[in-house]
């Protein structure tokens, strides 16, 4: 099962406040971790929503929304991409992660990535192929 472990962004994260050196030797070692045990498919940390964009839609309308964005507790400061047994592994894994907003309160959320299998008869083979030839074989959307 892979999961996207999701870090909530704080006001220092989105203010631009770069992590510390302890934190960045703390998370380097959660990660080398993460790589030893084979669960660690990607991850990076995300620049503030004041360099990002929104594009809302509207029906057939598309708008464009220039950050920062409001509701700091809303937006996401990182991530990773982790291959776990269930969730209970992934949340005993986050559970060991060094804080990511140290000084704060700081909150990582867990949510399960679809698989092919779990959207049933409606995922056809040649959506299947599709897919293959947009991501190459064996990765996915």
């Amino acid at each position: 099962m892979r999961f996207m472990i999701i870090i909530k962004a704080s006001q220092d994260s989105e203010a631009g406040v770069m992590p510390s050196t302890e934190l960045l030797t703390a998370m380097g070692n959660y990660n080398e971790e993460l790589a030893k045990a084979g669960i660690l498919l990607a991850g990076e940390g995300l620049h503030p929503s004041s360099k990002g964009a929104r594009v809302r839609f509207s029906g057939d309308n598309r708008s464009v929304i220039d950050g920062p964005f409001a509701e700091t507790k809303e937006l996401i400061a990182g991530y990773w991409l982790w291959q776990v047994k269930s969730k209970e592994e992934a949340i005993e894994w986050v559970k060991r992660c060094p804080n990511p907003m140290p000084g704060t309160e700081a909150e990582i959320e867990i949510r399960q990535v679809f698989e092919a299998a779990d959207f049933g008869e409606e995922f056809t083979p040649e959506l299947r192929e599709q897919e293959e030839r947009a991501f190459g074989p064996g990765k996915k959307c």
